[in-house]
């Protein structure tokens, strides 16, 4: 593509860098550069595919077939340039003897303020905090529904299975560093493609039986209505693309890192194809406009049978189940980061009892503050919407199209206007639909307010 063209070949970063990385232990432990580029693979597949894309189909239903199926198209070939833009902009940091290992640090140096710094550390780690407490409420919810399938009249509650989720998390947290996670999220990857081919086929299942609903693939007939869902829908798509730490997957490299990024994004999207699009497709054919915003509920009425096979669907949820808790992994590695950089000692070892202590401790005790989150909010899974409009939208489209637009041209290259302007257009459009789709997502959770109880089984 014109737009990267111009981009400088790499360089290894100076020893002056490689000096100021070994001095923190946020780097050297967390974020240890000895992956290559299939590693990255997996942990920006474990990132990015997740079980958010179960609510695709109810993306869809506000924006009908082709409108829904080009916004999905558009979202993915969107959020892939971005990323891009992101790899290419630390590639030319690299080449000029600044590796960056840290999304805010990058930003800083990029847009010339500390206070960018202090912005994207705030929005990152809202994401970040929001994803773990995400995934260990879904992961729980998992477990609960396996456990009610198993005992039916069983008197465990929701709570229970947070606390059983968080301690898995919590003892799995203990691994050192996101490198070490590689093989994790290379499972996390089959998994995805597991319980989502098994989605497919369970919507395929209850779509052709008698027992499906009605097929209505209509829109709301106010106008008003129309705006507001279709602007939620896209919302709904930036978080399932949503991706807030593709800095610290590239941090994983061996250095030179240089294009070796631009692979793991390939792998990241060929498996993204083959998941996001079977489920959206035939969740939303096989239940139209009564799709619920996770097609798992729709495919699991509260009442009534199930709409395909029971052994199915349970398998679904553990997959689904296994999926969450790697990526509750992945996305608390920019806390530990943080946490490391304030509380271990870099001229110990790893596994010293200077540092192993205080890394037990804290990162239990980060596990455990998620979980109480999401035991006393059973209804986070609601706010995925509002995260994807104020979250996702500014960090993973409008930042990095202003760092890549700001970026100083290595070797001399010139400025491609047309991507210049491009970068402009896609950043205005998507300024605009992260405020109107804030403002949707904000009223679907006012309309639905009165169902939201804390600490309850679920939502009301």
């Amino acid at each position: 593509m014109t737009v990267i063209a111009d981009l400088p070949s790499s360089a290894p970063p100076s020893s002056d860098v490689e000096t100021a990385a070994a001095a923190d232990a946020g780097a050297a432990f967390v974020l240890e550069s000895k992956g290559t580029w299939w590693h990255a693979g997996f942990h920006m597949t474990t990132a990015t595919v997740g079980p958010a894309l179960l609510t695709l189909p109810y993306a869809l239903r506000g924006l009908g077939w082709r409108l829904g199926v080009a916004a999905l198209t558009a979202l993915a070939a969107v959020t892939f340039y971005c990323y891009l833009l992101v790899s290419r902009v630390l590639d030319r940091c690299e080449a000029a003897g600044r590796r960056h290992i840290r999304f805010r640090e990058l930003a800083a140096d990029v847009l010339g303020s500390q206070w960018a710094s202090y912005l994207v550390l705030v929005v990152q780690t809202a994401i970040n905090a929001g994803v773990t407490i995400g995934s260990i409420l879904l992961a729980a919810d998992c477990l609960q529904i396996i456990y009610l399938h198993a005992a039916p009249h069983g008197h465990l509650k929701l709570y229970h299975f947070v606390i059983v989720v968080a301690v898995v998390v919590a003892l799995l947290s203990q691994m050192p560093s996101l490198h070490s996670l590689r093989y994790i999220n290379l499972g996390s990857l089959v998994v995805s493609v597991g319980y989502t081919t098994l989605v497919s086929a369970a919507c395929i299942c209850a779509g052709s039986s008698s027992k499906a609903p009605t097929k209505d693939y209509s829109l709301s007939p106010s106008n008003s209505a129309r705006t507001f869902n279709a602007f939620l829908s896209i919302s709904i798509l930036a978080s399932v693309f949503g991706n807030s730490i593709l800095p610290e997957i590239q941090a994983t490299l061996a250095p030179p890192a240089s294009g070796k990024m631009a692979k793991a994004l390939v792998l990241c999207y060929s498996v993204l194809s083959l998941t996001f699009y079977f489920p959206a497709i035939t969740g939303y054919w096989a239940f139209g406009n009564q799709v619920r915003s996770n097609v798992l509920k729709s495919l699991m009425p509260d009442t009534g049978p199930w709409l395909a096979p029971e052994w199915l669907l349970i398998l679904a949820a553990v997959l689904v189940l296994l999926q969450l808790i790697a990526i509750a992994l992945v996305y608390s590695q920019v806390a530990y980061e943080i946490i490391e950089t304030k509380s271990a000692d870099v001229a110990r070892g790893r596994f010293s009892r200077r540092n192993l202590a205080p890394r037990v401790a804290l990162r239990t005790a980060y596990v455990a503050g998620c979980a109480l989150a999401a035991a006393m909010l059973p209804f986070f899974g609601e706010i995925i919407a509002v995260v994807g409009a104020v979250g996702y939208i500014p960090l993973d489209v409008v930042i990095p199209v202003v760092m890549y637009n700001m970026a100083p041209r290595g070797g001399g290259g010139r400025r491609s206007q047309a991507a210049y302007a491009a970068n402009v257009a896609i950043m205005v459009v998507f300024v605009g639909l992260g405020v109107i789709g804030a403002v949707a997502s904000v009223r679907k959770l006012a309309i639905n307010a009165d169902r939201f109880k804390l600490f309850s089984n679920g939502i009301s």
